[in-house]
């Protein structure tokens, strides 16, 4: 018999879960093969911003990067101090049009910062040269000159600790 004590723990084990680890374990996996990522900031008190987006992104030492206008809600956010980030992984198309699609994926935690330094920003456009080859022509130098005039943005989100590559 489980006594009232070993109930509550339990119980109280299991509804802090969620907040704790906020990470699925198969969004490695996923990171490895996707080409897109789905994100988010958070709010202050932990809702998901009403901008959430589909995006390119590369895996590098153990964070997610991505290239994004400087005037973007999530670069701005992060200038604000809205640094946590729902992060899912995977691809079912643009996300006004999924239906909530990508929220089925698997999702991690992550906290958002700006990156500017150069040998870490020729480092993430080498490896999203590689992972966008077929049209990195176009959108490498789009990024490139973005970055070197500042009118787009480096942001990497590092996964919550526990959950990091």
């Amino acid at each position: 018999m489980i006594s009232r004590r070993a109930l509550l723990k339990t119980t109280a084990a299991a509804t802090l879960l969620p907040v704790v680890v906020r990470a699925q374990p198969n969004w490695r996996q996923a990171a490895d093969a996707s080409p897109l990522i789905y994100l988010t900031p958070l709010q202050t008190n932990g809702d998901e911003s009403s901008c959430q987006a589909e995006i390119w992104f590369a895996a590098v030492a153990g964070a997610f990067y991505v290239v994004t206008g400087a005037d973007a809600w999530r670069s701005e956010a992060i200038g604000q101090g809205l640094t946590r980030t729902r992060i899912w992984v995977g691809d079912v198309g643009l996300w006004r049009q999924s239906d909530g699609a990508y929220k089925a994926l698997p999702m991690v935690e992550a906290v958002g910062s700006t990156e500017t330094d150069a040998a870490v920003q020729t480092q993430v456009l080498e490896a999203m040269g590689r992972k966008y080859a077929d049209e990195w022509d176009k959108w490498g130098p789009r990024f490139r000159n973005g970055l070197a005039d500042g009118s787009r943005a480096m942001l990497k989100y590092a996964p919550a600790a526990a959950a990091s590559f």
